[in-house]
């Protein structure tokens, strides 16, 4: 996303060490205003960057799901997870406020840890309306951004995976425009977390009405089969992104008040 500059991570007292092969199409980002990414803290205090807000995480009253901070979606934990994928249908928001920034991604790690390595599509309200990005991240590096146009309806594919040896593929697609992204990485992750989620670095959604996602799979697996976490968002303006339940690797997420 447009970002504010991110610190490097550090992983037992030693710097992740990034190799990245940016496709011939692709552009890095100029750090602007937002920044992008949140490594959640489980039970705990998410870390935000700047312009977000943070939340302490736990279960909400009402029949909301734990608070995932600006995360709403849904995470699983543990180690050794090789892959994680997911589709979903981009929406057409309204925005609320130039502030407003969201993304839908399928990633790896994330969630209590310092790694991160995730794709997806980023729907920027600082112009004063929507604009679509296509994207990928494996943190501390900034997100590359792709030239590949995206609009709401589209129907996009995204996965993460890796060989647990430190190489890993990132794989995206635009099937209604008739594009597809493959980047290979080099990077140093923890593994430890596969999740399908909608994030805003600047904890302010744009009205996106409601998200599906389908085939939310984890190491080639139907997601359900690992137990993973719901998660709601919380805006500042007081709604609410709700994670539906989870069948066969498909849920939703709505924008609801809260």
């Amino acid at each position: 996303m447009r970002t504010a500059a991110l610190a490097c991570a550090v992983v037992g007292g030693a710097a992740l060490l990034i190799g990245l092969a940016a496709p011939a199409n692709a552009q890095v980002a100029v750090p602007q205003t937002h920044a992008h990414h949140v490594i959640y803290t489980p039970h705990g205090t998410p870390q935000h960057g700047n312009g977000s807000h943070a939340y302490v995480g736990g279960l909400r009253h009402g029949g909301f799901n734990q608070d995932g901070g600006n995360w709403s979606g849904y995470v699983a934990t543990g180690s050794g997870f090789s892959s994680a994928s997911v589709s979903w249908t981009e929406p057409s928001v309204s925005c609320n406020s130039t502030n407003d920034l969201m993304a839908p991604w399928v990633g790896i790690d994330g969630y209590g840890s310092d790694s991160v390595e995730q794709d997806g599509v980023q729907t920027d309200c600082s112009s004063g309306s929507p604009e679509y990005s296509a994207w990928y991240e494996m943190y501390p590096a900034s997100p590359v951004y792709y030239n590949d146009p995206v609009s709401a309806g589209d129907q996009i594919n995204a996965s993460v995976t890796t060989d647990g040896n430190g190489n890993y593929t990132l794989t995206l697609s635009d099937s209604t425009q008739g594009w597809s992204e493959t980047t290979p990485a080099s990077y140093q992750g923890a593994n430890a977390s596969a999740e399908a989620i909608i994030e805003s670095p600047t904890a302010s959604y744009p009205n996106f009405g409601s998200v599906n996602f389908s085939n939310f799979e984890i190491n080639g697996q139907a997601a359900d089969s690992y137990g993973p976490t719901a998660l709601d968002a919380s805006n500042s303006n007081g709604f609410e992104d709700h994670t539906s339940g989870l069948s066969n690797g498909s849920f939703s997420i709505a924008y609801e008040q809260e």
